[in-house]
């Protein structure tokens, strides 16, 4: 489906979200990068500030992106906003409330796999567009809803207890939505959002499954 607006309205929101929210960008990736590294260690609530940070990140691209940047050009954000602020509620729930949100790190496929989607999320998506042939001011980075999907599955597939598999429909809506990007503007790194988001699903259901099985043996 055609979207209602053009490739140079396309990214000449990009253009004007990075000159107005500088250094914002900056302060992002290094909060995410702060929390990939909490990962690696063995400190008192450092479930808590990981699920804060993605958090935060679905609420920037929610309320700051879509609802004051993307609406002007397609009056839809408004309620893109509002679902992409709705998964910001749901990971800040099971992070802080219900504490099911726990991470941590092994060499296992699994791990491996959500660490590199955190990589791309962080660097090699824009990096990606930038070799596309943009221009360095339509730079899409952390904060916005492509990157930010893709490191939030990284991280949900870095979990280490019974995953909350809910968390995984707005992200996988929107791999499924911002597919239209890479299809009509040429934003080729969007590619991966669809394919991360099934290998999500279907690694974090086959975990949930080995957790389940192995809490029944425990406790029998």
């Amino acid at each position: 489906m055609k979207p209602p607006f053009s490739t140079e309205q396309f990214l000449s929101v990009f253009e004007k979200y990075n000159t107005v929210v500088f250094p914002a960008q900056i302060i992002l990736l290094l909060a995410a990068v702060s929390a990939l590294a909490l990962v690696h260690a063995h400190i008192k609530n450092k479930n808590r500030f990981i699920s804060s940070v993605l958090s935060l990140l679905w609420l920037w691209n929610g309320i700051v992106y879509q609802m004051i940047f993307f609406s002007d050009i397609n009056k839809a954000a408004l309620i893109f906003g509002i679902i992409l602020s709705f998964e910001a509620a749901l990971i800040l729930y099971e992070g802080l409330l219900t504490g099911r949100l726990t991470f941590s790190f092994s060499f296992k496929l699994k791990d491996l796999t959500g660490y590199f989607l955190i990589i791309y999320g962080l660097f090699l998506y824009p990096l990606i567009h930038l070799l596309s042939g943009h221009n360095f001011h339509t730079t899409i980075s952390l904060g916005l809803p492509c990157p930010t999907t893709i490191l939030t599955l990284g991280f949900f597939l870095l979990s280490s207890g019974k995953f909350p598999r809910y968390l995984l429909i707005i992200p996988s809506l929107w791999a499924v939505i911002g597919m239209s990007a890479a299809i009509n503007f040429g934003i080729y790194q969007d590619f991966v959002m669809p394919l991360a988001a099934l290998i999500s699903f279907v690694v974090l259901t086959f975990f949930n499954r080995m957790h389940n099985r192995k809490y029944v043996a425990e406790k029998n």
